[in-house]
């Protein structure tokens, strides 16, 4: 019989391993993370909404459009900064 593990790998196999309560806590302690990095719950700018105005600043992110990854390292979540608002790498990779 194939494993959980072996099938979606190691992270998933926990994910799914675990109760909804579980999942519905670590959803939880992520999005603090998120949040407590300067993230935000707004919607993301749709340029193809007849709603969308260029010229209107609220229109673009207010990081500059920095990217966050999930990684994980020794069984920790967190994000991790990717790129700058110009599209220059991140120094740490």
């Amino acid at each position: 019989m194939i494993s959980a593990k072996e099938l979606v790998g190691e992270e998933w196999a926990e994910w799914y391993s675990m109760t909804p309560m579980e999942r519905w806590e670590e959803s939880g302690k992520l999005w603090e993370m998120y949040l407590a990095m300067g993230g935000s719950l707004d919607p993301e700018p749709d340029p193809q909404s007849p709603f969308f105005d260029p010229d209107d600043p609220q229109s673009f992110p207010i990081d500059g459009g920095r990217e966050l990854r999930l990684v994980r390292r020794n069984g920790v979540r967190t994000f991790e900064l990717i790129s700058d608002p110009k599209g220059k790498q991140d120094d740490n990779h």
